[in-house]
């Protein structure tokens, strides 16, 4: 049983930048990849970014390509989300998620996941 926690949510204005992190309870973080997604008001959940056990592979949303930077301290059980020049598109409830896949960006293949922390875009 892996428990997520994500903080670092909140209002920032259009071009500005967030850090989310997620912490994960449990002695076997590092034996999983790490997703991050996103759900607007009246859409489904989409895959954002991940990040495999070791830290050494990522992928990205091609529109978060460039601005969304994910990386994992697997000492500290906690993995982050860099966001940077946010746009009022990327306001949304973020997600982290832990997978045992070596790989994915489909949410119906992540095992265990947090509680959400709103990120909201000002423009």
């Amino acid at each position: 049983q892996v428990q997520l926690v994500e903080s670092g949510g909140g209002l920032v204005q259009a071009g500005g930048s967030l850090r989310l992190s997620c912490a994960a309870s449990g002695r076997t973080f590092s034996s999983y990849g790490m997703g991050w997604f996103r759900q607007a008001p009246g859409k489904e959940r989409e895959f954002v970014a991940y990040i495999s056990r070791s830290g050494g592979t990522t992928y990205y949303k091609g529109s978060v390509k460039g601005r969304f930077t994910i990386s994992r301290d697997n000492a500290k059980s906690t993995v982050y989300l860099q966001m940077d020049s946010l746009k009022p598109e990327d306001t949304a409830v973020y997600y982290c998620a832990a997978t045992r896949r070596q790989y994915s960006t489909s949410r119906n293949e992540y095992d265990y996941w947090g509680q959400g922390t709103q990120v909201t875009v000002s423009s």
